[in-house]
């Protein structure tokens, strides 16, 4: 290839990255150790659900599906609790998660699918609540646990990092996974969406 045939070629691929870029297609990639988004919306007054106090989704989350999650235990098979999630199946979604809101009803959660299992990492960017962060493998059984706690007055929360492996990450409120004596190797099933 020539100078002439290399220049527009370039240009092509320049012009590609940076619509790329302003469509927000790489916003998962540029944030720092590879964080891969996997959090979502949370509700407030207004949609019902579980039978608990009416719940709302908050603007931000208008355009999510949802979802019910029930978790078992992994040995008896006994019902632990259920939670009606918000999915994030766009990387936008992924990489906004719950940080545009400012708390999350008791029964609500958000999920995050991906393709297949990986490691992953999630953080705490722009939250103001803490938050119990759950990795599920592709066959539904719990690998992780955290119990991820509101960040300090003043921090921004990217550098608290929560790594796990799943195919599946669910964000419940703070502690919620230990009111329900929910623990690695139960059991997750997943509603339609």
């Amino acid at each position: 290839m020539n100078r002439r045939q290399i220049l527009p070629a370039l240009g092509v691929v320049l012009a590609l990255l940076v619509v790329g870029y302003a469509a927000g297609l790489f916003a998962p990639l540029l944030t720092t150790g590879g964080y891969q988004p996997v959090a979502g919306p949370t509700a407030t007054p207004t949609e019902h659900g579980d039978g608990g106090p009416t719940a709302t989704a908050t603007p931000y989350a208008d355009g999510y599906t949802r979802t019910s999650v029930t978790i078992t235990d992994g040995e008896t098979n006994a019902t632990l609790g259920s939670v009606r999630a918000a999915v994030a199946e766009t990387g936008q979604q992924k990489y906004t998660g719950l940080s545009k809101t400012e708390s999350l009803p008791e029964n609500r959660g958000m999920l995050f699918p991906y393709d297949g299992a990986a490691d992953r990492t999630y953080v705490m960017r722009g939250m103001d609540f803490g938050i119990d962060i759950v990795y599920i493998d592709a066959n539904g059984t719990i690998t992780e646990i955290h119990h991820a706690p509101e960040p300090p007055e003043g921090e921004d929360g990217e550098q608290y990092r929560y790594p796990g492996y799943g195919q599946y990450v669910l964000e419940l409120n703070y502690e919620w996974t230990t009111r329900h004596d929910v623990q690695v190797g139960d059991t997750v099933r997943l509603g339609e969406w």
